[in-house]
């Protein structure tokens, strides 16, 4: 059966700033194995994105005509209800957000209204206006939605979600949502409420629910009250359909052990700092890296510079496309200390490249990897010990990369589409 899907999406390869634009492009493709059509949404496309397999709608491109009513628990703490068509017909995101401010809120027959007829150019990035951008990118949708024949509507991540429900109300199709992470692992306890919000009202609207792994599914049902028999993982997986083996010459003979991903609380930097501190005591003829940015960066690159390993610790910033498998060629072992890891992708392509990989039990991707090695992410003396043993005993670090290697070209984006499309199936009447 061949299946039409609406799917929205907040990024999309190559503008990416984490693993979900990733995912997205990698379930696309399989998805086009599987018979299954996207037309995929979002908020600013470039026009050089990836569309082999998926056709690209540029949010930024579409002029709202759609009126929404029904709306209030997405809308009642967001600063903006009716926009008119007073507004420019292209606004930049500062404006945008003046003119929000200054807008009158209005009840129409006790229901909020929001309606635009004007293009607004999204961002499409994670700047101060976002939540402003996520409310306007459901009009949007609704509109998109209006416009559009298809069988179901998938929504990824939060920042789609009202969107997703948007483009429900006005076709009345079914819709599934893509839980990539919750507020509780971006933020721990300190979840903001608006955020948690938006994601249980999207998972009580959706259809069905589709979480990257048990350790999300459960966390989707016990904090977010969701019944269990909505909820389904499905893992991701790893493109093979680029990979060549890249050589290059490091220029030194220290080993190179990898961090690579977000700076942030979520993904244990400072367990990565900790641990690579023993290890040089021990190891001294290794250096670290940390690729990423975030908001922990530059605590992080003060802790370093406390513990004195600046001659043995590189800052390179956010890495994208050749420039994170240039990373894991360079490395001899990679680590993903991750304080609480929905999935995690980069496990798997540090793995495809035949890197020796250490991952926290807190992750999903664990459920499904064998051939790396398993510490807590908080036992910084078993992360330290883990790198050193991957250093020191080459056959060790040998068998560990072979085996991942061999683990890893399992895990394709067609298993993972097969089980996607059996869930549209399944929701499609």
């Amino acid at each position: 059966m061949n299946i039409k899907v609406l799917m929205f999406g907040w990024e999309f390869p190559p503008h990416i700033t984490g693993g979900l634009g990733t995912a997205c492009l990698g379930m696309t493709r399989g998805l086009s194995k599987q018979n299954v059509d996207v037309l995929f949404v979002m908020p600013s496309a470039s026009g050089d994105e990836d569309t082999q397999s998926v056709k690209i709608i540029n949010a930024s491109d579409i002029v709202s005509d759609i009126e929404l009513t029904d709306m209030e628990e997405y809308y009642e703490h967001i600063h903006f209800l009716e926009i008119g068509s007073n507004l420019l017909p292209y606004m930049d995101a500062d404006t945008f957000e003046k003119e929000v401010h200054q807008s009158i809120r209005k009840e129409n027959e006790g229901k909020k209204k929001i309606k635009f007829n004007s293009k607004y150019k999204f961002s499409g990035k994670y700047g101060t206006n976002l939540m402003e951008e996520v409310a306007r990118y459901a009009v949007v949708a609704a509109t998109i939605a209006k416009e559009n024949t298809f069988d179901v509507i998938h929504a990824h991540d939060w920042l789609t979600y009202a969107a997703g429900v948007a483009a429900k109300k006005v076709s009345g199709k079914p819709l599934v949502i893509h839980v990539h992470a919750t507020e509780f692992d971006r933020s721990g306890e300190n979840v903001n409420s608006l955020v948690y919000d938006i994601e249980r009202n999207g998972m009580l609207e959706a259809d069905k629910i589709i979480t990257v792994s048990d350790l999300t599914r459960n966390i989707v049902i016990e904090k977010y009250g969701i019944n269990p028999e909505k909820v389904v993982t499905v893992h991701n997986a790893v493109d093979f359909s680029t990979t060549k083996k890249m050589s290059v010459d490091r220029g030194i003979k220290d080993k190179i052990v990898t961090f690579l991903g977000r700076v942030t609380y979520q993904k244990g930097p400072e367990y990565f700092i900790e641990a690579a501190h023993k290890v040089i005591e021990r190891y001294p003829n290794v250096r670290f890296v940390m690729a990423g940015s975030g908001d922990m960066l530059n605590k992080s690159i003060s802790r370093v510079a406390e513990l004195g390993m600046g001659t043995k610790f590189s800052f390179t910033g956010f890495l994208r496309g050749e420039d994170v498998k240039k990373m894991f060629s360079y490395s001899d072992v990679y680590v993903m200390p991750s304080v609480s890891e929905p999935f995690g992708i980069s496990p798997l392509e540090a793995m495809r490249e035949g890197v020796p990989t250490i991952i926290s039990k807190q992750s999903g991707v664990s459920e499904v990897l064998k051939h790396v090695l398993k510490v807590d992410f908080w036992n910084i003396n078993s992360i330290a010990d883990s790198i050193y043993g991957l250093l020191a005993y080459p056959i060790l670090a040998k068998v560990v990369g072979e085996k991942g290697y061999d683990e890893v070209i399992t895990l394709k984006w067609e298993d993972a589409a097969k089980k996607i499309k059996n869930v549209y199936l399944n929701v499609i009447k």
